[in-house]
């Protein structure tokens, strides 16, 4: 699939490292010197970064100096998954990108691994303060939680090696396939929604078998138990790099949703700090650094906005 391509950020001093490693002030500057223009950079320009955090934390003071919880679901390679050389540890671009908006915000962040479909309802019952985990913010979900977006969607269509049943999208291509899908994704009721469709033209319909995770998903399709999974373009990509000679991807749709952290609904103060470190972790250049430090596509980038019920 085609996609647009993404202008450059205006004005933004990209950093070279992550925040985890150095300081606002030492990226900025670091950037800088990258593009060799410390000298012509003006001083207002260097320090806008940590001046604007200080900022935010003078303004939100409740979450400075606190350990918040993160919910996750870390199969996701390139988002979220565990660290090969540390199990006790995640990476991946959402691990990332949470940290950056702590370190803005003046928190630290711990994690609570869960299931997909357990992530809205863990930060329900207070187990965890906020979820970045990859989730697509929709309005039923909106439901349950706030949310603030981050990232464009891009769905890809997962196939084995040959595409033996000619899956080309959420069409009719998929009548009388079986698609693995996670418990909770909003895949599952696009695909359902061919059932009446495929039985009304005379074909069988299509079947979903649910999961837990992403890696139960793609084994299901290595395995033969299913013949498609539709899931994050980056995800799907990240599957047929692993499985060169077992997997491919049939095709790229665009998913009317955005991915989003979703925030308690009762906690509007809280959303609005975030929102607000996510901007400025934005005009840093450091969001666009983390998708390409992750192997991501540059395309999936959006400034943020809320997504509530009302």
């Amino acid at each position: 699939m085609e996609r647009p391509v993404l202008p450059q950020t205006r004005g933004i001093a990209r950093a070279t490292l992550s925040w985890r490693k150095l300081s606002w002030r030492k990226a900025t500057l670091g950037a800088a010197v990258a593009f060799g223009a410390l000298a012509a950079a003006p001083l207002s320009a260097q320090a806008a970064a940590p001046a604007a955090c200080a900022a935010l934390q003078d303004k939100y003071p409740d979450w400075k100096g606190k350990t918040l919880v993160n919910a996750i679901n870390p199969h996701t390679p390139g988002y979220e998954t565990i660290d090969p050389k540390d199990p006790s540890k995640y990476i991946g671009f959402d691990i990332d990108l949470g940290e950056a908006i702590g370190e803005c915000l003046g928190f630290k962040l711990t994690y609570k691994p869960v299931t997909f479909a357990a992530l809205l309802t863990t930060l329900a019952a207070g187990q965890a303060d906020i979820v970045i985990s990859d989730i697509y913010a929709t309005k039923e979900r909106a439901k349950a939680a706030d949310f603030i977006t981050y990232s464009k969607v891009f769905d890809g269509v997962l196939v084995a090696k040959g595409n033996p049943k000619g899956i080309n999208g959420i069409n009719m291509s998929m009548c009388g396939a079986a698609a693995a899908e996670n418990t909770g994704y909003v895949e599952v009721p696009l695909i359902q929604a061919l059932m009446p469709e495929c039985k009304k033209a005379g074909k069988a319909e299509p079947t979903v078998q649910l999961y837990d995770n992403n890696a139960n998903c793609i084994q299901a399709i290595l395995a033969g138990r299913a013949d498609t999974y539709v899931n994050d373009v980056n995800t799907v990509d990240s599957a047929v790099k692993a499985y060169p000679d077992k997997l491919e991807k049939a095709t790229a749709v665009t998913i009317p949703y955005s991915v989003g952290i979703a925030v308690p609904k009762d906690k509007p103060k809280f959303r609005d700090a975030v929102l607000a470190a996510l901007i400025e972790v934005q005009k840093a250049g450091t969001h666009m650094e983390l998708l390409k430090k992750h192997g991501l596509d540059v395309n999936n980038f959006k400034e943020p906005d809320i997504l509530t019920a009302d």
